[in-house]
């Protein structure tokens, strides 16, 4: 085992660290406080290759590993969450589900716009009535020659108006069928096709939640991923790697809220000393540094197994439920280390609280990561 940084993941984090400082810190506030989605911000990412991470290089893609992409996630989500959340969503939802599932001609089509964010991708799984309970959903697909009939609705979902190109996961089949669902990709533009209300957010604010919308919405088949009735299963694979995604979003949380406690704890002076100094404090920063380590040891163990191409749902649920659990804890007590100054917008610690909640219920909350690991123990 070898626990440090390769040469490529050193050079991600140098160049993520430069960038961010430059071009997304002096803006946080700006963009959280309007909900601003910044665009042009994701194609100079895409610029640097960090929207294709893991797609391959003849689709236009960097070529890169699971642990490398962690790195990409983490290094950005320190300084802002909702622009890594952005960054995680377009990468192994919507890129990589065609990646994965896509055709030769879909691939070539599809990817190399995707990796360089020439197009921004969405992915729609969740309804308005159907969170957790994929297999109930209500947006359907009705087969009409060469083409397939959309009528119904996605909730939820991350870059549904500035999105260029969505993979949708709909249903072909009976409801509540793990065979009844089918996988398309839908264009800006496609009559039918549109955006609806855009969600008013605790926190990642600048990362843009909107709905999907189907009205009559008429798809070609040459746009479906996979055969009918494979898209719950692909889903569910897709969220395998996605929940590397989010374990990655909240390990940089986590580092960027304690860094900044840190900090804060050796400059404020109580009682002519630094509060650091105090038991109180500093038994904090040591529960929050040995959680962060821990969450990153399991993060990148599910990397390992996903890379080698071995199960990873198991481990993939366990990453993304420790992980996000303890960035809401570390956002937590770096606002109590802060103390008044902590409720307050001019500390980071502030809109790291607020970021971390989402981390416990996207892409499948804690009480289902539950449910997907005790299920995989028990089969043992």
């Amino acid at each position: 085992m070898n626990f440090d940084y390769n040469e490529t993941q050193s050079m991600i984090a140098q160049s993520i660290k430069e960038f961010a400082e430059k071009n997304i810190r002096p803006n946080i506030m700006e963009w959280d406080e309007a909900q601003i989605f910044p665009i042009s911000l994701f194609k100079q990412l895409g610029e640097m290759g960090f929207m294709g991470v893991l797609v391959p290089e003849e689709y236009g893609g960097s070529g890169l590993g699971y642990h490398e992409y962690i790195t990409v996630v983490e290094e950005i989500s320190k300084v802002d969450p909702s622009i890594g959340l952005s960054v995680a969503a377009h990468n192994s939802l919507c890129t990589n589900h065609i990646l994965t599932f896509g055709n030769e001609e879909q691939k070539k089509k599809w990817l190399p716009k995707l990796a360089t964010a020439e197009h921004i991708g969405a992915w729609g799984l969740t309804e308005h009535n159907t969170g957790s309970d994929a297999g109930g959903m209500n947006t359907t697909a009705v087969k009409d020659g060469d083409y397939w009939v959309v009528n119904g609705a996605k909730n939820f979902i991350t870059h549904a108006i500035s999105g260029d190109i969505a993979v949708v996961i709909v249903r072909t089949g009976e409801k509540g069928d793990s065979k009844g669902m089918t996988a398309f990709v839908f264009e800006k533009g496609m009559p039918g096709f549109s955006s609806g209300k855009k969600e008013n957010k605790l926190g990642m604010r600048a990362s843009e939640t909107a709905e999907l919308v189907f009205d009559g919405c008429r798809v070609p088949d040459a746009n479906r991923l996979g055969e009918v009735g494979q898209g719950f299963i692909q889903a569910m694979k897709i969220l395998d790697g996605g929940r590397i995604s989010i374990g990655a979003l909240s390990l940089g949380i986590a580092k960027g809220a304690y860094e900044a406690a840190l900090k804060y704890s050796k400059e404020r002076h109580q009682f002519g000393q630094p509060i650091s100094s105090f038991q109180g404090i500093s038994f904090k920063l040591a529960d929050m540094a040995t959680e962060i380590e821990a969450s990153e040891l399991l993060l990148h163990k599910a990397a390992f197994l996903k890379q080698q191409h071995k199960p990873v749902t198991t481990m993939g649920a366990m990453a993304k439920m420790y992980a996000s659990e303890v960035c809401v804890k570390v956002a937590n007590e770096a606002v109590q280390i802060h103390g008044g100054y902590g409720y307050t917008k001019d500390y980071p610690v502030e809109k790291f609280y607020r970021d971390s909640k989402l981390c416990t219920i996207g892409e499948g909350t804690t009480e289902i990561q539950k449910l997907v690991i005790s299920r995989n123990l028990l089969k043992e």
